[in-house]
């Protein structure tokens, strides 16, 4: 074999990968190689084309410097020029094209101070994981295998490029990288890696929140088995420097009658593997339902109890997510699921108007998931989450939530005053609405005059 570094193999076609981001990767492929430059796809397309799963984006590698890219790729931008990286426009699209580079000393953990432009040899050497450091030659059909990443594709093996304590002293989010990428591909990670990540792990504190938080969310909705993933997070070492509190979670004992599994840990453990393809609001508010369970337990004298702790998990939740720095809208409604997930108790007892607000609430499709994989990860009665799952056929023909019929002006033709007693009445009003009580909103009025004091009337 003439360059040790070439595979001559064809990669098979993945059928279910040929849209317009292919087709533009590859005439971008073409336009640098007709001009004279190397040009391959790079990373992580390459290891999922390999795997058999669909791209979500594809990156192009080249032996062309920034300004022959701009040159060759009307309106490109260069959004890293000197890191040699430029957003190319192909067919309405936009690819990032990076010449190939060697990157020069850290020292903040996270970036190179500089960057020199290289070959294909020098620039797999400088990536993560070897499964991340293959190229593919979409015009020629080669792979480019320089780190021995295809050997570690077919042992599942997340590996790190040369030396793991190099390789995380360079950019410390590598070891959360490290966690992720072997959770979704349900891939293990190689012995050396994993003791450099363990014995590392304290930096991963020197990572912003932002990026910390796309790599938990990432690793807890695209894993197949989250649970999993979490469980990994913590015996690498990395969970306590991130989420403190849900390793709190370990160890906190709960009533067997309840909880057979275990301990609120295992619990959530559990839980995370129940889901399938969550939102991320769904995730977190399994991760945090419980995390008010430590600081709120007490032994009473027939258990151990938790008195209050949804509401203080809540107030938890909102701060944690609020280190992390996620949205106001997210946070509101993992806080919310966090506080009520309690209440679905409560379901059998409930009138037809309070649930017919819960069913018609924003977060109601977050919150029954999230309550029906509580059951399924503890005691396994599921008859709430069908009650309320028959509740919404019933609903399906009808606004869950209809607007009012009595309004505040209503109430003051009656007689009532702006106040806390008209907005009694009005949500008086709405639930005998909801519950059905009234024919019509002038039967509603009718009774509302008839229980008001003669002053009103």
């Amino acid at each position: 074999m003439d360059n040790p570094g070439v595979l001559y193999e064809t990669m098979e076609e993945d059928t279910r990968d040929t849209g317009a981001m292919r087709d533009a990767a590859l005439q971008a492929a073409n336009r640098l190689q007709e001009a004279g430059f190397a040009a391959f796809w790079a990373g992580g397309c390459v290891r999922d084309m390999l795997l058999g799963r669909p791209p979500a984006d594809y990156d192009i590698a080249t032996g062309a410097v920034p300004d022959q890219v701009c040159a060759l790729f009307p309106g490109a931008v260069a959004v890293g020029k000197s890191f040699g990286v430029v957003r190319a426009p192909v067919n309405g699209l936009f690819l990032e094209v990076a010449t190939f580079r060697r990157d020069h000393s850290y020292t903040d953990g996270r970036r190179p101070e500089s960057v020199s432009f290289s070959d294909p040899p020098t620039d797999a050497s400088r990536r993560d994981f070897t499964v991340n450091a293959l190229f593919y030659d979409p015009v020629a059909d080669e792979i480019h295998d320089y780190v021995n990443g295809r050997a570690d594709l077919d042992a599942r093996l997340i590996r790190c490029v040369g030396d793991p304590a190099l390789r995380f002293s360079e950019d410390y989010l590598r070891m959360l990288r490290a966690v992720r990428f072997a959770s979704t591909l349900e891939f293990s990670i190689e012995p050396a890696t994993r003791s450099a990540i363990e014995e590392n792990a304290a930096l991963i504190s020197a990572i912003s929140s932002e990026r910390i938080r796309v790599e938990i969310t990432r690793a807890l909705v695209e894993s197949p088995r989250a649970g999993e993933a979490l469980e990994l997070l913590d015996s690498a070492g990395l969970l306590a420097h991130i989420l403190p509190e849900v390793v709190a979670m370990k160890g906190q004992e709960q009533p067997p009658a309840f909880h057979p599994e275990g301990d609120v840990f295992r619990h959530t453990v559990l839980m995370l593997n129940e889901i399938t393809a969550p939102s991320p609001e769904l995730a977190w508010a399994v991760l945090l339902h419980d995390v008010g369970k430590p600081p709120t337990a007490r032994m009473g004298p027939d258990r151990i109890r938790f008195d209050g702790h949804a509401e203080h998990g809540a107030a938890m939740a909102r701060e944690i997510m609020r280190r992390l720095h996620f949205s106001s809208e997210q946070i509101d409604t993992v806080t919310r699921c966090v506080r009520d997930h309690m209440r679905f108790m409560s379901v059998p007892n409930m009138k037809r108007s309070t649930l017919r607000k819960m069913v018609g609430a924003p977060t109601f499709p977050v919150e029954l998931e999230l309550h029906r994989v509580d059951c399924v990860a503890s005691h396994g009665d599921t008859s709430n989450y069908d009650t309320l799952t028959r509740f919404q056929q019933e609903m399906a023909d009808e606004p869950i939530l209809p607007d009012p019929w009595v309004t505040g002006n209503d109430l003051i033709k009656l007689g009532l005053r702006e106040g806390p007693e008209l907005g009694a009445w009005k949500r008086k009003a709405y639930e005998l609405q909801l519950e059905e009580k009234a024919e019509n909103k002038q039967v509603l009025l009718e009774w509302i005059s008839s229980q008001l004091p003669p002053a009103n009337t």
